[in-house]
C-alpha cells in the first residue's frame, strides 16, 4: 500500500485490515477521531507509536505533553505543517 491507497481508504469505513495501530492511529486523525486516534498511538507501544501519539499532542495543543512523546520516539519537535507530519508518519509507517 502507497499514500494515495491509503489516502483512498480513508473513504472506507474501516482502516486496512493490515494496518498496524500507530498507521491505524493515523487513519482515525485523517477521519477526524482525534480520541480513537490516541487510543491506537497508546496501543502501539514502540518508536512509532510514540512519534504519532507526539503528532496527536501537537495537533491537540498539548504541546508540553507533545514534547515528551517526541523525547521518547527520539525525534526532534514538530514544528512544521500538521498534514506534511501526518504523511510523513504514514509513509515511515507504510515503509
Amino acid at each position: 500500500m502507497d499514500l494515495a491507497e491509503f489516502r483512498a481508504s480513508l473513504r472506507g469505513a474501516a482502516p486496512p485490515p493490515q494496518a498496524g495501530k500507530a498507521l491505524e492511529g493515523l487513519w482515525w486523525d485523517a477521519r477526524g477521531d482525534w480520541n480513537r486516534a490516541h487510543e491506537c498511538a497508546q496501543a502501539q507501544e514502540d518508536r512509532m507509536g510514540d512519534a504519532v501519539h507526539a503528532y496527536l499532542h501537537r495537533k491537540e495543543g498539548d504541546l508540553a505533553n507533545a514534547r515528551y512523546w517526541y523525547a521518547r520516539a527520539r525525534r526532534p519537535v514538530g514544528d512544521g505543517s500538521l498534514e506534511r507530519e501526518w504523511e510523513v508518519l504514514v509513509r515511515e509507517l507504510l515503509g
